[in-house]
């Protein structure tokens, strides 16, 4: 399978893209809250197959990137970082910059969008000033907006916090009803653990090893959920797809139900996978997921 090219584009911040070049449709995935495109689309499986790969096996030109404080791209550390630096309106910013270079590359193409969990509201904020721009939606376990939660002040939130390999294996396995057998491909994070903590080059000099994330998309879900989503859906008007695991928590029936009725799409879809939860694309239901977004992509 062909490798994806990875290159930089000039900051500030320099933001690290993934391509794997074909002729058809741009693609660009947008990734969460704690991990970075190499580890998701980009992720290789036992089986030797990626989602990125199995996009391009189906004719898209697929694109990804790693926000500012991820995976590749720049990080800002110490009094250099602020909250602000890492939340949605900030991160729209770099959604638009690669969408640019995405359309320079592809003389003007409209450019289609899947974006994950935290990665819908970063995109929300883009798309809302920016829909001439894009050609297809996926909202895939997108964070909505929810009623009634503590308020809390997420102005004070941290600029950064600490994920270990073992409370990244916790949330795998937080959704699953009680009685389920694991779902991950990988139920010990074998090679995706070590491939994560990579991601952060001084994630090993910590005690337990951990990987630096920003806390940015924290506070935007916290906000969220407490009535405060970043960005109106009912700017967004391309055609969308919410697609989301049976047993996914942070976007469930009511959050799909909300957001899919708010969108100011015509085209518009709410798809479940079942036996899945809100990291699918790590776990055996990514199958059915690769091909219900495929087969939306194409329209």
């Amino acid at each position: 399978m062909r490798e994806a090219e990875v290159f930089s584009i000039a900051g500030p911040p320099v933001l690290q893209v993934r391509r794997l070049n074909n002729s058809g449709p741009p693609v660009l995935y947008v990734h969460g809250a704690t991990f970075p495109s190499a580890l998701s689309i980009g992720y290789r499986f036992s089986d030797g197959q990626s989602w990125e790969g199995h996009l391009h096996s189906e004719g898209f030109d697929v694109w990804s990137f790693d926000f500012a404080g991820f995976g590749g791209s720049e990080r800002c550390r110490g009094s250099a970082s602020s909250l602000a630096d890492s939340r949605a309106s900030a991160a729209a910013t770099q959604i638009a910059r690669v969408v640019d270079h995405i359309r320079e590359q592809r003389r003007g193409a409209a450019v289609n969008i899947i974006a994950h969990s935290w990665g819908s509201i970063a995109t929300g904020c883009y798309l809302e000033n920016h829909n001439h721009l894009a050609g297809r939606l996926v909202f895939f376990g997108p964070i909505a907006q929810r009623h009634g939660a503590k308020k809390v002040d997420v102005r004070e939130f941290p600029a950064s916090r600490l994920i270990t390999v073992t409370a990244q294996l916790e949330r795998f396995l937080h959704d699953l009803p009680e009685g389920e057998g694991p779902l991950l491909d990988e139920p010990e994070l074998a090679s995706w653990g070590p491939a994560y903590l990579a991601s952060d080059p001084v994630a090993l000099t910590r005690d337990p090893p951990a990987v630096a994330v920003p806390g940015g998309p924290a506070a935007d879900i916290a906000a969220a959920w407490q009535g405060e989503l970043a960005y109106d859906p009912a700017r967004i008007t391309v055609p969308s797809l919410l697609i989301r695991g049976e047993w996914d928590s942070l976007c469930n029936d009511e959050d799909a139900r909300c957001l899919l009725n708010d969108l100011g799409s015509r085209e518009k879809r709410d798809l479940v996978i079942p036996r899945a939860t809100h990291l699918m694309h790590l776990e055996e239901g990514r199958f059915a997921l690769w091909g219900a977004v495929t087969e939306f992509l194409r329209g």
